[in-house]
């Protein structure tokens, strides 16, 4: 007979998490710290109901394994960390709609599933404490760069690698974690969608098509310096006229070709108000799904950078950041999840996620992988503020149920001679 899990239970243990983990100013689950190590010991003591195996990885990723007639593996993941006074849902949310659904799949197939199911607590996510975000799953997908995680430091001066080591972890290992993708068969991801499109849409879930491409780069103007009272208009050489004009230029660019375009920063030189700025330094931030048009974004931002340049009779140089793929989702997997929304919502679109997550490392480690988005209150997330209708949770897990029950339907058919 088939099971269903209990939704009422997981905002219940949410609410308890954030009881144990939390303070007035939000949640506190910093990875590597005191109080994630709580959290995830919490974690252990509601799995050990089930007779799930359980392990930590080479980069400290938290593994619980109900084995299953075919070892291929169905995954569902998430993340225990928070940033600091963050929300009460974001990253938690996922972990513990898999533990309800390996509740789920335990109670009706009396632990001996059909197909290996797998639940992870990835570590660092958010890469709150030391700027690098993804750090387990980007260990698990081997694209971790190991030279760069090897110099980080927290703000008190605490290296990367010791931080590891006071939680059991040899950062010189760390990519032995790609052990893990043996047998993985299908990757699901819940996660609250973060921004306000849900909200405005009045609808609880979405399909997530995949996640941006990023484009990330600091402009650098160089003009000249001179008396702001003295130099007339005409004659100034004024570095921050053009990158001025950038900021409305990048809104521009988005209206032709989709995606968004975010200038985050702006530094000034000698950043006087007696002097005309000589040197203004502005960082962008593009993104966008279809790496064509990440491409044509960038170009047109360089394009409008020099005309503006010239126009200013100044110089500019770009100094790239960040650059990351575009990483679409499985078609199928999409498929799946737009007809788990459908049988509990009237309507399930399809939306990019802005935001970097644990999936896109899965899933460029070629494994199948989708993503489900619940609506945000407020479109905020990172925030104490950051919720979620509790309705809108239960909805979320029924719907993950619904997506795990097809997918594993999936894998036994893929096994099929």
């Amino acid at each position: 007979m088939p099971s269903f899990p209990d939704p009422k239970r997981t905002v219940a243990e949410l609410k308890e998490l954030r009881a144990l983990t939390g303070t007035e100013d939000g949640a506190q689950r910093v990875a590597f710290t005191k109080t994630w190590q709580e959290a995830r010991a919490w974690l252990k003591e509601k799995m050990a109901e089930l007779p799930a195996e359980e392990h930590a990885d080479a980069a400290g990723n938290l593994w619980f394994t109900l084995k299953g007639e075919s070892e291929k593996a169905l995954i569902i993941g998430g993340h225990m960390d928070s940033v600091p006074n963050g929300g009460w849902l974001d990253g938690s949310l996922n972990v513990m709609c898999g533990v309800e659904i390996l509740r789920r799949i335990h109670e009706e197939f009396g632990g001996n599933p059909p197909v290996t199911v797998r639940l992870v607590d990835w570590a660092d996510e958010e890469g709150a404490r030391f700027g690098k975000s993804l750090f387990g799953s980007a260990a698990f997908s081997g694209n971790l760069d190991m030279e760069e995680a090897r110099v980080l430091k927290d703000r008190d001066g605490v290296p990367l690698p010791d931080a590891l080591g006071e939680c059991g972890i040899d950062f010189e290992n760390v990519k032995q974690a790609r052990v893990e993708q043996k047998n993985a068969a299908a990757y699901l991801e819940l996660h609250i969608e973060q921004g306000p499109v849900l909200l405005d849409l009045d609808l609880p879930l979405a399909v997530v098509q995949g996640t941006y491409g990023v484009e990330r780069h600091e402009i650098i103007f160089h003009g000249q310096a001179a008396h702001s009272g003295s130099t007339p208009m005409n004659r100034r050489k004024d570095a921050l006229l053009p990158a001025a004009r950038m900021a409305a230029e990048i809104y521009k660019i988005t209206g032709r070709h989709g995606g968004v375009c975010t200038i985050g920063s702006c530094k000034t030189e000698p950043g006087i108000v007696t002097s005309v700025v000589e040197g203004c330094r502005i960082t962008l931030d593009q993104r966008h799904l279809d790496p064509v048009a990440l491409a044509s974004m960038l170009d047109d931002a360089k394009v409008a950078s020099e005309r503006f340049a010239s126009e200013a009779n100044v110089t500019v140089r770009w100094e790239k950041i960040l650059g990351i793929a575009p990483q679409p989702f499985h078609a199928k997997l999409m498929d799946f999840c737009t007809e788990a929304i459908l049988q509990v919502s009237g309507e399930a679109p399809h939306l990019p996620s802005g935001p970097l997550h644990d999936a896109a490392e899965v899933s460029a480690a070629g494994i199948p992988t989708v993503m489900m988005f619940v609506q945000s209150l407020h479109g905020i997330s990172h925030n104490k503020i950051e919720d979620t209708r509790e309705e809108h949770i239960e909805l979320s897990v029924l719907a993950m149920d619904h997506l795990a029950r097809r997918t594993m339907e999936w894998i036994q058919e893929n096994e099929k001679p």
